[in-house]
C-alpha cells in the first residue's frame, strides 16, 4: 500500500570512504582504516541503509553474534563448494558470519554487503532500489535464517533468542467460561498514534480489556448464546531479546494520503514488563529490559534515511565523549578565556584572523581540512564561499598564499599555525591521549562507564551521549524499531574489549590476512600518492639574455625529471642532487622556477633543510633551477615576481623580400608585411625578443641597438582601420609614441604583456609613404600579400563555350582603388567589343551581383579580398546612385530581370517612370510593389513621394512594376460567409413560398455546392456556412461601415435587415466560428483584423451590442429520463462582474425560472466528444491563510467563449446525471477506432523498425531466496 515509502534520500546514501578527499594519482584508492571510534560501518549500496542499521544491531547482540559464529563448516559447508553439483552451502548465514568477522576484526572504515545481498537473490535494481521497510526486512531475514538453518544445531536460533508467546482470553460476563489462543511472536508492533509513550501503548495491549456488549455480542461456546464478555490479552512467555516495532506511517483513508506521526513518543532505558505479563510471581530480573538499540528513521512518508543508535555492551569501540564534557574544570576556564580574547580581537572581515582563532582554540592547535569549513560557518554564520572566495579565492588557495602563517601536517590532511606546527608523532596520539584523559571526565559527569552509546549510519560511526537518545522522541527523524535485552544477561569478563571472543579461528586468520593486505595497499598508495614529479634545470646549460634565461642550446640535456617523496626534506633534495651531480662544485642553491614564453624565471629559493618539500609547497611538476645562488655564467640574475619576463614581438621597417632571418640572440624574425617583390613595395619585419619585467623602457631601446633619437611605439589596439593590424593582411594601423618620461618606467608599470608589439622606427623612417606622425599616433600603410583582387574579363561574344573560354582572361593584382579604366589597361586585347564596362562580384552560386562603385575604395565598396570580381560591359553606378532589377507583370523569374540606374534621391513615382520609359510603356495606371522573403510580389510602395533612400531601398534589389491604381492604405481583403440556420429553413420548408433572400441562398447553394459548410452542433447539422464573397475596406473603417458595405454584396442586397444592429459579425478560425466582433464604432484595425481573415455574418430578430465581457453561449436543457436535449437557445451572460459558475447559474436560473441549486452544468468539448461538468463546489480555506481568488470560468480549465454549448440537468425531475448523447458516443467510438488504427499502425512500424517497447517493471515486494535444506 505504501509504494516507494521508505526510499532512501539520495543525500542520506552512501558516505565516501575518502577521509582527506585526496585524488590517487594511480591506481584505486585503499579503504580507509578504522576512525578513532575504533568501530567499523557498512557502505551503502545506493539504497540500503535499511539493511545496514539491522546488521549493525545484530552484530551487537553478543549471544546472536556467537551462537552464529559457533555453526561451522561441518554444518553451514564451505562458500567454495557452493557452486559444485549436489553440495548443501548454507550461503545466507555463511556470508553472515563472514560479514561480521571482517566487521569486528578488519582494519576498514567500512565494510560492504554486496556478497550477502547477492546470496539474499538481490540484483542491482533490488538493492538500490531503497524502498523498502526495516520492519518488513527484521521479520524476513529471521525467516530466511531460519529455513536456513533447517537440520543444524542453530535451527533454533531465532525462536530461542527472540520467539515469544501472547495469550489472547475472552471471559464470558454470564457462565465465567474463558476461552483462550495462544498467539506466537519475534517483535511487538505497538500504536504511536493517540498515545504519548512505549508503556502506555503496552497498557492499552495489556492491561486494558476490550468489551463486547450493546450490538456487539459474543457468542459463548459454554451458553450457546450472545452474551456480554471481555477480551484481554497477556504476555505468557518473554523472549531474552524484546524488539518492539513502532507503527510510525499511517494512512488517511479520509484524505487519501500517507503521513507519518511525528509526535513525542517516550520510551525507557529500563522497562519492566511485569504488569503484562500473564504469570508475575517470577523475579523482576525475569521481567525487567534495558535499551541496547533504536533504529531512527529521518525524514517523510515519500523517502528517508536510516540510521541507529546502540549501545557497546562488550565494550568494543573507543568511546569519546564531546570536548566540553571530557576537559576538567581548569582546562574549561582556561579554554573560556582564551575563547573570550580571541573574540575581542577577531576581526569580521578578516579571514586570517579568524581562522587563526579557530585553530588556536583547538587543544591540539591543529583543525582537520574537511572541518575547517564548517567551523568557519559556526564561528562567523555564514560559509567561506558566500562571505569571502570573491575577493579571496578557495580556503585552500587561501591558505597557501599564507605559508608564512599556516602549515599543513599529517600528510597535508590538517591544517596548523606555523608558530607551533605538530610533528607527526604528536599528531598520531593526540587522539589516544586524549581518550586516556577522558575517561575519569566521564565518569566524573555521572555517565556510567559501561554505558557507551555510538551512532551509526552507514560507513560514519561517531560517539554520542545517552542524553541524545530522548532527541529521537517526536520529530521527523525519530525512533523507529527499539530492541530490548533482559538485564540478566550477563557478560563474561573476557568478552569485554575483545572483538576475538569466540570467532573461529579460519575468520582469525583470513582478517590478519585482509589486515596485512590492506596494509601493504596503504603503504604503496602512500608511497605513490606523495610521488611528486620535479623538473631540475642546471645552470651549466642556461645563459642570461636580457635579464631572461635561456637555453645554450636546444637540446634537452639541461633538464633532468626526478621522482622524489614530498615528505622528505629540503635537505634530503639537496643531497640528492648532489649524488646525481658528481661533478658539482661550490654550493647549492635550489630556487622554484617556471617557464615563462620568454623564458626560465626564479622566483624563491629554498633555504630551510628541515622543511619538508610539501610543507614548502612543493607540488608536481614544479621546475626547480639549481645554481650556486648568485650568478649564470658571470651575470646577476634577478628573482621574483616582480622581474617575471615579457615576451614583446619587435616590429622594424624592411625593404626587401619575405624570408626568415636568424636574430642574433636566436630568435626568429619574418616578414610578414611586404608586397610582391616585383613591386618592391616596403613591409615590416617581426622578431620575438624576451626582456625582464624590471627593466627600463630605455634599457629596452639599449637592448635593441637602438640610437636614443628612435622612437619607440605601442600598437593601438583602437587605431585599426577595417579590423587589420600591421602585418596581418596590410592596410592601415595606428600606433602611440611613447613619451620620453616613459623611458624610466618599466615594462610591468607600463602594463606591457606577453606578445604585444613594440614598433621601432628612426627619424629618416618617415620620408617613406609608408609611415606618417600626427602628435603622437603613427599610422602605417602597407600593402600586403593577401591584399590582391582576381579580375576575370568577361566580353558579350557569340560562339560556343571553347572560344568564349579563350576570351577570357584572369589577372591578380594589388591595388588600394577600383578604377575600371586600370583593368581596361590590362586586357587592352578585349577593349574593342565594348566601350563602356563595370567591375562586378560574383556570390557562391555565379551570379553576378551589383556593379562596384568606382569612386569608393575596395573596403567602402564592400568588395573582399581575396575574392574575383567580373569586368563586364556596362556603366557602373556612382556614389549617388542606386542599381535596381526590375520586372512587369509578375514576379522575376531567371533572364526576365531588367537594370536600371536611377538616383537615390528619385521618388517612387520618379522610379516608376524611368522604369516604364525603359520598357516602352505609357499610362498612369502603374505602381511599384518589392518582393517578400519568398521571392513573390509582396506589399505596394504605398508613398509615392517618398525618396527611394528614406524608403531603404539598396542597391541589388528587385522591384515589380504591376498594372493597376494604388489601392487605398489599411487596405483589407476580407472573404465573408453567411450563417444559415437549418432547423429555421427545416420550418419554414413547409411554406410554399420563400423570402428572396433564402431563394438567393438556396440558389448559390445549388449553383455551386463547393461554396457550403456545415457546423455541427453537438452531433447534428444545425447550421450552414455559405460563401458570399468579399469586402474591400479600410482598417480604419468602424464595425457599422463593414456591415453596411457586406449588406452591399449582390447575394445579400434582397435581404431585409432594417438596421446593422440586427447582423451580427463572428471571426471564423479553422472553419470555426470563434469570436464575435464587438462595438458598433470599433476600427477594424483596434479589432485586429488582417487582410484575408474570414468573417461570418448572421441574421438576428432584434438589436445586439454586445458588451466586452458579454459572453453569447448556446444552452440546451435535457430532456428528462432520455439521453438527448431541447433544441439550442441563445443567452447572453454577463460576466463583467462576475465570472463564477455560481454567477452562470444564477442567470440560467433566471431564465429558466428554476432555483440555481437544481441545476447541474456541463461544457460540450466538440473534438472530444464528451462534456466537462462544471461543478459549483468552491474549496475550503483557512482562516489563517489568504482568501483563494474565485474560479474564473472565462480562464483555465473552461475558457467559455462566444458560441461555446452548455448542457442543463434540471435534477428537481431528470435524476440522470450523464450529459453524453448517443451521438456523443458514437464520436467517441469513432475516436477510438482511429487511434487504434495509430496505434496498429505503430506497432507494425515497430516490428519492422529496431524493436519492441519495453514493458513497465511490476513492483515486488521484498523477498530473500533460500534454497532447500530439508
Amino acid at each position: 500500500m505504501f509504494g516507494s515509502l521508505f526510499e532512501e534520500k539520495e543525500d542520506e546514501g552512501f558516505v565516501s570512504t575518502s577521509a582527506t578527499g585526496r585524488t590517487a594519482k594511480g591506481g584505486e584508492e585503499p579503504p580507509p582504516p578504522r576512525g578513532r571510534s575504533n568501530l567499523c560501518g557498512i557502505k551503502n549500496q545506493g539504497g540500503t541503509c535499511y539493511l545496514n542499521s539491522l546488521l549493525q544491531t545484530l552484530l551487537f547482540t553478543p549471544e546472536f553474534r556467537e551462537e552464529l559464529f559457533s555453526l561451522g563448516p561441518e554444518e553451514l559447508g564451505c562458500l567454495e563448494d557452493k557452486d559444485k553439483p549436489g553440495a548443501k552451502v548454507r550461503v545466507i548465514p555463511l556470508e553472515l558470519q563472514r560479514l561480521f568477522a571482517r566487521l569486528l576484526l578488519v582494519d576498514q572504515q567500512s565494510a560492504s554487503t554486496t556478497d550477502l545481498t547477492d546470496s539474499f537473490g538481490w540484483n542491482s535494481s533490488e538493492v538500490s532500489d531503497g524502498g523498502h521497510d526495516v520492519q518488513e526486512l527484521n521479520r524476513i531475514l529471521f525467516s530466511a535464517l531460519e529455513h536456513s538453518l533447517v537440520g543444524t544445531s542453530g535451527s533454533t536460533l531465532i525462536q530461542r533468542l527472540y520467539h515469544g508467546i501472547i495469550v489472547n482470553s475472552i471471559i464470558c460476563k454470564e457462565c465465567g467460561n474463558v476461552s483462550q489462543r495462544k498467539e506466537d511472536f519475534l517483535d511487538l508492533t505497538v500504536c504511536v498514534c493517540g498515545v504519548s509513550s512505549l508503556e502506555e501503548a503496552l497498557w492499552n495491549m495489556f492491561v486494558e480489556e476490550e468489551w463486547f456488549e450493546g450490538n456487539n455480542l459474543y457468542r459463548c461456546a459454554q451458553c450457546s448464546r450472545l452474551v456480554t464478555a471481555a477480551k484481554s490479552a497477556k504476555l505468557k512467555q518473554l523472549p531474552p531479546f524484546m524488539t518492539m516495532s513502532l507503527l510510525r506511517f499511517s494512512f488517511d483513508f479520509a484524505k487519501c494520503e500517507r503521513y507519518k506521526e511525528t509526535g513525542r513518543y517516550a520510551f525507557p532505558l529500563t522497562i519492566n514488563l511485569r504488569p503484562f505479563c500473564e504469570q508475575t510471581d517470577a523475579e523482576d530480573s525475569d521481567f525487567t529490559y534495558e535499551l541496547f538499540s533504536v533504529i531512527i528513521h529521518k525524514g517523510g512518508c515519500y523517502g528517508g534515511h536510516y540510521h541507529v543508535y546502540i549501545r557497546d555492551i562488550d565494550e568494543l569501540g573507543q568511546w569519546e565523549p564531546p570536548e566540553e564534557d571530557c576537559k576538567p574544570k581548569a582546562q574549561k576556564k582556561t579554554k573560556e578565556e582564551v575563547k573570550e580574547s580571541s573574540e575581542q580581537n577577531l576581526q569580521e572581515d578578516n579571514p586570517l584572523s579568524i581562522i587563526t582563532a579557530i585553530i588556536a582554540q583547538e587543544s591540539s592547535k591543529s583543525v582537520l581540512l574537511d572541518q575547517l569549513g564548517q567551523k568557519l560557518m559556526n564561528k562567523t554564520g555564514s560559509s567561506w564561499s558566500k562571505r569571502f572566495r570573491k575577493p579571496y579565492g578557495p580556503i585552500g588557495k587561501f591558505l597557501q598564499s599564507h605559508s608564512d602563517v599556516f602549515i599543513l601536517v599529517s600528510n597535508g590532511t590538517r591544517v596548523a599555525l606555523k608558530a607551533n606546527p605538530l610533528s607527526p608523532a604528536t599528531d598520531a596520539s593526540a587522539p589516544s591521549e586524549q581518550t586516556t584523559n577522558s575517561e575519569p571526565s566521564a565518569a566524573s559527569d555521572g555517565a556510567a562507564s559501561d554505558l557507551h552509546w555510538f551512532d551509526l549510519n552507514d560507513s560514519t560511526v561517531t560517539s554520542i551521549r545517552e542524553s541524545d537518545i530522548a532527541k529521537q522522541f517526536q520529530g521527523k527523524e525519530s525512533a523507529y524499531m527499539l530492541f530490548y535485552r533482559k538485564t540478566q544477561l550477563y557478560r563474561p569478563s573476557e568478552a569485554l574489549s575483545n572483538p576475538q571472543y569466540k570467532v573461529p579461528s579460519h575468520f582469525i586468520q583470513m582478517a590478519q590476512d585482509e589486515n596485512q593486505r590492506l596494509q601493504q595497499m596503504r603503504e604503496e598508495f602512500d608511497a605513490t600518492n606523495n610521488t611528486v614529479e620535479l623538473h631540475l634545470h642546471l645552470a651549466p646549460f642556461y645563459k642570461t639574455v636580457n635579464g631572461v634565461l635561456q637555453p645554450v642550446s636546444e637540446e634537452p640535456s639541461g633538464s633532468i625529471n626526478l621522482s622524489f617523496d614530498r615528505r622528505k626534506t629540503i635537505g634530503d633534495l639537496r643531497i640528492t642532487i648532489y649524488h646525481m651531480q658528481e661533478l658539482w662544485e661550490g654550493d647549492m642553491a635550489l630556487t622554484v622556477a617556471k617557464s615563462l614564453p620568454a623564458g626560465l624565471h626564479l622566483y624563491n629559493t629554498l633555504t630551510d633543510d628541515s622543511v619538508s618539500l610539501y610543507s614548502a609547497g612543493i607540488h608536481t611538476h614544479t621546475d626547480l633551477f639549481v645554481w650556486n645562488g648568485k650568478e649564470v655564467r658571470g651575470a646577476a640574475v634577478q628573482t621574483g615576481a616582480e622581474w617575471e619576463p615579457v615576451l614583446l614581438t619587435v616590429v622594424r621597417p624592411f625593404l626587401s623580400e619575405g624570408v626568415e632571418h636568424e636574430a642574433q640572440n636566436g630568435v626568429k624574425c619574418k616578414t610578414t608585411d611586404n608586397s610582391d617583390s616585383e613591386n618592391g613595395a616596403a613591409g615590416l619585419k617581426r622578431e620575438a625578443r624576451g626582456f625582464a619585467g624590471g627593466s627600463t623602457l630605455g634599457e629596452v631601446r639599449e637592448a635593441l641597438g637602438e640610437p636614443r633619437e628612435s622612437l619607440l611605439c605601442q600598437e593601438h589596439k583602437r587605431g585599426k582601420v577595417g579590423g587589420q593590424g600591421a602585418g596581418e593582411g596590410g592596410g592601415t594601423s595606428g600606433w602611440r609614441v611613447f613619451p620620453p618620461d616613459d623611458m624610466q618606467r618599466t615594462l610591468k608599470e607600463l602594463s606591457l604583456k606577453d606578445g604585444d608589439a613594440l614598433l621601432v622606427l628612426e627619424p629618416q623612417s618617415f620620408d617613406s609613404s609608408v609611415f606618417s606622425r600626427n602628435g603622437d599616433v603613427v599610422t602605417v600603410t602597407t600593402p600586403s600579400d593577401c591584399r590582391w583582387l582576381q579580375v576575370e574579363f568577361r566580353p558579350q561574344i557569340k560562339g560556343g563555350e571553347e572560344e568564349q573560354e579563350e576570351q577570357r582572361k584572369k589577372a591578380k593584382v594589388p591595388f588600394a582603388f577600383v578604377n575600371y579604366n586600370h583593368f581596361l589597361d590590362l586586357f587592352s586585347n578585349f577593349s574593342s567589343f565594348c566601350a563602356q564596362y563595370c567591375l562586378r562580384q560574383v556570390d557562391c552560386s555565379g551570379k553576378l551581383l551589383p556593379p562596384v562603385c568606382e569612386e569608393l575604395s575596395v573596403r567602402d565598396a564592400g568588395v573582399r579580398l581575396m575574392t574575383t570580381l567580373s569586368l563586364c560591359p556596362g556603366n557602373a553606378p556612382k556614389e549617388s546612385q542606386l542599381f535596381l532589377h526590375f520586372t512587369v507583370g509578375s514576379a522575376p523569374s531567371a533572364g526576365m530581370e531588367m537594370d536600371i540606374i536611377v538616383e537615390k534621391t528619385f521618388t517612387v513615382k520618379e522610379c516608376l517612370r524611368a522604369m516604364l520609359d525603359a520598357v516602352g510603356l505609357d499610362g498612369t495606371s502603374w505602381h511599384l510593389r518589392r518582393l517578400d522573403w519568398c521571392e513573390e510580389v509582396g506589399e505596394p510602395l504605398m508613398d509615392e513621394d517618398a525618396s527611394l533612400s528614406e524608403l531603404k531601398i539598396s542597391s541589388g534589389e528587385t522591384l515589380v512594376v504591376t498594372e493597376g491604381l494604388l489601392p487605398p492604405k489599411g487596405f483589407l481583403k476580407l472573404p465573408v460567409w453567411l450563417y444559415v440556420d437549418l432547423s429555421g429553413m427545416e420550418a419554414d420548408c413547409k411554406r410554399s413560398e420563400n423570402s428572396p433572400a433564402e431563394q438567393q441562398v438556396q440558389g448559390a447553394e445549388t449553383t455551386d455546392g463547393s461554396c457550403a459548410r456545415s457546423i455541427s452542433l453537438c452531433g447534428k447539422n444545425m447550421a450552414e456556412l455559405q460563401n458570399v464573397g468579399k469586402v474591400e475596406i479600410s482598417d480604419d473603417a468602424t464595425l457599422e461601415d463593414l456591415k453596411t458595405q457586406v449588406l452591399t454584396l449582390p447575394t445579400l442586397q434582397d435581404m431585409c435587415v432594417p438596421v446593422s444592429s440586427f447582423l451580427r459579425v463572428w471571426q471564423m478560425e479553422g472553419g470555426r466560428l470563434t469570436r464575435i466582433l464587438r462595438g458598433q464604432h470599433v476600427t477594424l484595425r483596434k479589432l485586429k483584423l488582417t487582410s484575408g481573415a474570414d468573417l461570418c455574418v448572421q441574421c438576428l430578430l432584434k438589436e445586439e451590442d454586445l458588451g466586452p465581457k458579454q459572453v453569447l453561449l448556446k444552452i440546451k436543457m435535457g430532456v428528462p429520463g432520455e439521453r438527448s436535449y431541447y433544441p439550442p437557445e441563445e443567452l447572453v451572460w454577463d460576466a463583467s462582474h462576475d465570472s463564477t459558475p455560481r454567477s452562470l447559474r444564477t442567470s440560467l436560473a433566471a431564465h429558466y425560472g428554476l432555483s440555481p441549486d437544481s441545476l447541474l452544468l456541463a461544457k460540450h468539448q466538440p473534438d472530444k466528444h464528451a462534456w466537462e461538468e462544471i461543478s459549483n463546489w468552491t474549496q475550503q480555506v483557512s482562516k489563517k491563510k489568504k482568501k483563494k481568488k474565485a474560479e474564473s470560468l472565462l480562464g483555465p480549465p473552461f475558457h467559455l467563449r462566444d458560441g461555446d454549448v452548455i448542457g442543463i440537468k434540471n435534477l428537481l425531475i431528470d435524476n440522470n446525471r450523464d450529459f453524453i448523447t448517443a451521438e456523443d458516443q458514437q464520436g467517441q467510438q469513432r475516436l477510438r477506432e482511429q487511434a487504434e488504427q495509430r496505434r496498429k499502425g505503430e506497432q507494425a512500424a515497430t516490428s519492422n523498425g529496431a524493436g519492441k517497447t519495453k514493458s513497465r517493471k511490476l513492483e515486488v515486494s521484498l523477498s530473500i531466496s533460500v534454497g532447500v535444506f530439508r
